[in-house]
């Protein structure tokens, strides 16, 4: 692409400047120069007419596998993923092999990312290998580029430990993020507990499990005036503990993901192991009360928990698959549902998907101010189109949406001014 570069008379929609409104953003070396000012004689133009176009999107939850689990997904497939997807930066977590919980393994990650297609922002572990003994070294793993903490894919069941990584990890300015799972409740099931398990045969996990641990954390951060994030948020009880802990002022953020507010546990019928996660597909009584916790804004971001897996842990008998879905190249069709149903506004959108998760992770992103790198996504939110397994970026194919026909997705995604990902339109 030129130095500079036009993008013309597209829907410019910037929740943190107030801008929603047709017109042009200017380009010039990798940072926004103006919304709506004539463009220099030499500039490159791109017609993004029917178009939004927006702050790069932000998932700030994902897991890119490496190192330890390429043949799942890597840093360049996974990047590439969300690159086609919209996102221009990616929060990975840190259940990797060897577990990201030392300045070591953050630096190979962030070495490994610099032939991405998108930013990359490594999550350490909480504990040392994410057994939840010993903190592992906030320090020296900030000091590598670790913007948050988390033992995604296992609570901490030790509530002192947890206290201590809250105290420890604000000193470091680095976010907590918690996997909420009391394992006590949870442990053998296998889905959510409730009529579609019993007609399944199949051992379910109840919803206080989510509800128990959420509690927990959100009184840790109550108790230490330190602020937790709480990660994939699947229930209607999780959902009201958090409105009532805002309500009264505790430092708790939340994400849910697409699937919590698209699906149910009846995409189990059948044992589609392409349906299993963790925590599992809920109710639909839960599902509405995650759509109304991203309204009135209880929940405040939409990641995806991208969860590579091969059919090697896929195609087995659906107590002994993997749990975990991808989902970078759905989450905006799947979001955008949301806008056309009048849940959520265009604004609310690009404030879930981009200007919330850069407030929580505190990393650049979330604006399109003049001088800020010009992370961009472009979304075409008119186009149809069937979700395949020839389509999918992805090394890995774990989606119980392939064959579902979408309305709205990334055109072109563009990091620090450089295109990396463009759609033919």
């Amino acid at each position: 692409m030129a130095e500079s570069l036009m993008l013309q008379n597209g829907r410019i929609i910037d929740p943190d400047n107030g801008v929603d409104r047709q017109g042009d953003l200017l380009i010039v070396g990798g940072r926004i120069a103006a919304v709506g000012t004539p463009p220099p004689e030499d500039v490159q133009t791109v017609d993004v007419g029917g178009c939004w176009v927006v702050p790069g999107l932000i998932d700030m939850h994902v897991h890119l596998r490496e190192p330890g689990e390429e043949y799942k997904e890597d840093i360049e497939t996974g990047t590439r993923a969300a690159a086609a997807g919209g996102f221009t930066a990616v929060a990975c977590m840190p259940n990797t092999r060897p577990v990201n919980d030392c300045l070591a393994v953050t630096a190979l990650i962030l070495e490994r990312a610099t032939r991405g297609s998108a930013r990359v922002y490594p999550v350490g572990a909480i504990s040392r290998g994410c057994k939840g003994e010993s903190l592992a070294d906030f320090g020296e793993m900030k000091e590598a580029g670790a913007v948050a903490v988390s033992d995604d894919g296992m609570p901490v069941v030790d509530s002192q430990l947890m206290r201590r990584a809250l105290e420890y990890a604000a000193d470091h300015r680095l976010t907590v993020i918690s996997h909420s799972e009391e394992l006590s409740l949870s442990r053998h099931g296998v889905m959510n507990e409730g009529p579609v398990s019993t007609r399944l045969g199949l051992k379910g996990v109840p919803a206080a499990a989510e509800a128990i641990m959420v509690y927990r954390d959100i009184a840790l951060a109550e108790y230490t005036g330190r602020p937790v994030h709480i990660a994939h948020v699947s229930t209607a009880m999780a959902t009201d503990l958090i409105r009532a802990a805002k309500a009264r002022g505790v430092q708790v953020t939340a994400e849910t993901t697409p699937h919590y507010f698209t699906l149910t546990d009846e995409a189990v019928q059948g044992y589609n192991t392409n349906a299993k996660m963790n925590p599992p597909l809920r109710s639909e009584a839960d599902r509405r009360a995650v759509l109304q916790g991203l309204v009135d804004g209880t929940l405040d971001a939409v990641a995806t928990d991208h969860a590579p897996h091969s059919t090697l842990e896929k195609d087995v008998e659906f107590d002994l698959a993997a749990n975990g879905v991808i989902g970078l190249e759905t989450a905006v069709p799947l979001t955008l549902e949301l806008v056309r149903q009048g849940v959520i506004d265009e604004q609310q959108f690009v404030r879930l998907l981009s200007v919330n998760p850069a407030r929580i992770l505190n990393v650049p992103g979330g604006s399109l101010s003049a001088g800020r790198p010009a992370d961009v996504s472009v979304i075409d939110p008119a186009e149809h189109f069937v979700y395949t397994a020839d389509s999918v970026m992805s090394k890995s194919r774990n989606t119980p949406f392939l064959g579902r026909s979408m309305q709205g997705r990334a055109v072109m995604t563009l990091v620090d001014g450089r295109v990396r990902f463009s759609r033919p339109r």
